[in-house]
């Protein structure tokens, strides 16, 4: 017989920003917020609105668009604000405004440095989006230094090395994350994708059926956990997309086996 060609298996990485980003503009408490600030202008006002209205615990007053305009408002008054930059950069990405958001979190590096270390996590996340994988790879190294049992990260420096034909340095990346978070879909999921491209299928397969049962376990408020910064709204549709990956992931799996068995 003819050796079936490889499959690519699906890869949800952690924020699916760019997959289903839904923009809500003046959500509840927006407008009200801009007139008050109207009146009292300041840069710790102007962040502290900015935060509030880029939560994703706080359905109701989630609003991409009074973020941005506020996060901006800040950054006018005092460029030099901790966080300012960082999250201009969050709301860029959020926008697939990559270019943007790489300038702005170069511009949080630059300025605040070590000061801030997640902001390299989000550095390697623009990147990796970007296309930019070994650059993302060593961002994501970097931060995993001050935060090195981060499971969003390993996971995230898996995508990025399995992006970059780098398998067996994500299936040794998502091994050691499972030591410590055994039971998480995400890195189950990236383990089997790992494992299925350095050809070993058996294993493979287990971690995909443990993915699977894992991944019916989570609920909106594990989801919004994980992705901070993206609209409440899209929880279920982000989690039933997970869910198809990992199913769909653990059905290709499932044929490449049945094809090594019949060569």
């Amino acid at each position: 017989m003819h050796k079936q060609t490889k499959v690519p298996l699906l890869y949800v990485l952690v924020p699916l920003a760019a997959l289903f980003l839904f923009i809500a503009l003046n959500r509840s408490g927006s407008i009200a917020d801009r007139a008050i600030y109207a009146l009292a202008p300041s840069a710790d006002r102007a962040y502290a609105y900015g935060e509030k209205h880029f939560s994703a615990r706080n359905p109701r007053q989630y609003d991409i668009g009074a973020a941005e305009y506020f996060f901006h408002e800040a950054a006018k008054l005092d460029p030099s604000l901790l966080y300012v930059h960082h999250e201009l950069a969050r709301v860029n990405f959020l926008r697939s405004n990559f270019g943007d958001a790489l300038w702005e979190i170069n511009t949080q590096i630059i300025t605040h440095g070590t000061s801030t270390p997640n902001s390299y996590y989000v550095r390697g996340l623009i990147e990796g989006y970007m296309g930019i994988y070994d650059s993302a790879a060593k961002d994501y190294e970097y931060f995993l230094k001050f935060d090195p049992h981060n499971w969003a990260a390993i996971n995230d420096y898996a995508w990025v090395l399995l992006k970059a034909g780098r398998a067996k340095e994500a299936a040794k990346a998502t091994e050691e994350g499972l030591k410590y978070f055994p039971n998480n879909p995400w890195l189950l999921n990236s383990s089997a994708i790992a494992l299925y491209e350095v050809g070993d299928l058996q294993k493979a397969r287990t971690r995909a059926l443990h993915a699977w049962e894992t991944v019916q376990k989570v609920e909106e408020r594990e989801w919004l956990h994980s992705y901070p910064g993206n609209d409440p709204a899209i929880a279920g549709q982000g989690i039933a997309t997970f869910r198809k990956a990992v199913q769909e992931n653990m059905h290709t799996i499932e044929i490449a086996i049945a094809s090594s068995t019949v060569q």
